[in-house]
């Protein structure tokens, strides 16, 4: 299985990306993964919310295959245990799930027509972060998931 995580606008914070790198290193024993930043709207400041998220959908689907899973890190999606992530990931890769893509949106988050293409919808927590420290967040909790499917004792119960 091969997994994505799919974002608009780079990280410009280094202590967040040192740590996101970190993730990222260490997932390579485990999953093939790619971080994909697709580059800020231009002009945004000019744009309404609206516009703005039809700007970035098109972006977002441009990078889309027709068979990948896709998952957007969503407020109002599923909130899963750390446990339960691991557990969903493993169930996926028994199906036979080749690509999984996560999607973290904007800051005005997603146009319809994403919410329209994606599977299933995903929250990483009740609270509000900002979209740079989803990312890093995200690859913890995805490098997390692995150790737990494999039994390493990264993950405390």
């Amino acid at each position: 299985m091969k997994i994505t995580l799919l974002c608009i606008g780079k990280t410009d914070d280094s202590y967040l990306i040192a740590g996101i790198d970190k993730y990222i290193k260490r997932l390579k024993f485990y999953v093939t993964f790619n971080l994909l930043v697709i580059p800020d709207i231009k002009n945004s400041k000019s744009l309404s919310a609206e516009q703005q998220k039809d700007k970035e959908a098109a972006l977002i689907l441009k990078q889309l295959q027709p068979q990948d899973m896709v998952i957007l890190l969503d407020e109002f999606g599923k909130e899963f245990r750390s446990l339960d992530f691991s557990a969903y990931l493993e169930k996926m890769m028994v199906n036979s799930v080749q690509h999984m893509v996560f999607v973290i949106g904007g800051p005005y988050g997603f146009d319809q027509k994403v919410y329209d293409r994606a599977n299933a919808k995903m929250s990483l927590s009740k609270m509000t972060f900002s979209h740079q420290m989803i990312r890093l967040f995200f690859t913890e909790q995805l490098y997390r998931a692995f150790t737990i499917m494999k039994g390493e004792p990264y993950h405390h119960e």
